[in-house]
């Protein structure tokens, strides 16, 4: 390989789904970056550490998903305010120097997905779920939200998670039992933060003038929940809209240049995932 190229990819098992390859590529080709490479790479916890040992220095970043966004953070010399937050690094960027800092593009991905709907701040929010992106959830809602957030969760283990996570990120939270999560369709924001079909049960229940709904689902989509809402007349802001809003973040990290191109990012993805 050309000791030009500059190399990104992004690593986590299973990873044969991931649409960050298709989204990064069309960024470097809109930006004239033709000597930029974007891969995608199988890798579990405990070959992450080998695969950072490898890593030479015509790398300039990785975009990680599950199960490594924790795991990565003792691999790391720094790690930003906004990754500490909720424990978790999604974006791993090469300083100039060598170092290896890391980031969360999750939450302001969010914040970003819901102002390019209009949605700039609430005043209540409740979320669908209790696991590593309702973490982020709250941390976004964190910087929008200025009452109270209620969790709708499975267990009584995980409930007291959420509540810690409030408690961490300066916000309030309630939680609730998922056996009257038709109640959170009311508020003013609402974020499903669960594995596909989760919602299902809870068509059902959009109220005749709903408000604003996050799916942070993609593939398929629309989710039985969003197309319902979406027929009621409601916004609904899609996992896609995060998707190509971190990774814009990402591509000006890692190659210096902003502003990222998101329309073109955004059409990439949606003509990758149409042809699925």
């Amino acid at each position: 390989m050309s000791a030009h190229v500059r190399r990104a990819a992004v690593l986590g098992s299973p990873i044969a789904h991931s649409l960050s390859p298709v989204l990064h590529r069309a960024a470097y080709r809109e930006l004239g970056l033709s000597d930029w490479s974007y891969d995608r790479f199988e890798v579990d916890e405990d070959a992450l550490p080998g695969f950072f040992e490898q890593l030479g220095p015509e790398w300039a970043g990785l975009s990680l998903t599950m199960p490594l966004k924790r795991a990565v953070i003792p691999l790391l010399d720094s790690v930003s305010d906004t990754a500490a937050s909720v424990e978790a690094v999604n974006t791993v960027v090469r300083t100039d120097d060598g170092r290896l800092t890391g980031d969360n593009t999750d939450i302001p991905g969010m914040v970003a997905a819901l102002r390019e709907r209009g949605i700039e701040q609430v005043d209540s929010a409740a979320i669908l779920g209790a696991g590593a992106t309702a973490s982020s959830a709250l941390a976004a809602l964190a910087r929008i939200c200025t009452g109270e957030v209620v969790a709708y969760v499975r267990s009584e283990a995980r409930a007291a998670e959420m509540r810690q996570w409030g408690e961490r990120l300066d916000i309030a939270v309630r939680t609730a039992d998922w056996a009257d999560a038709e109640r959170a369709l009311h508020a003013p924001l609402v974020i499903a933060t669960t594995p596909a079909g989760t919602t299902d049960e809870l068509s059902h229940a959009v109220p005749e003038r709903p408000t604003t709904l996050f799916d942070v689902l993609y593939d398929p989509w629309p989710t039985t929940l969003a197309a319902r809402w979406s027929a009621y007349g409601g916004a609904v802001v899609s996992g896609l809209d995060l998707l190509v809003h971190q990774a814009v973040l990402q591509v000006e990290q890692m190659t210096g240049r902003t502003p990222g191109p998101l329309d073109v990012m955004r059409k990439a993805g949606e003509r990758a995932l149409a042809g699925r």
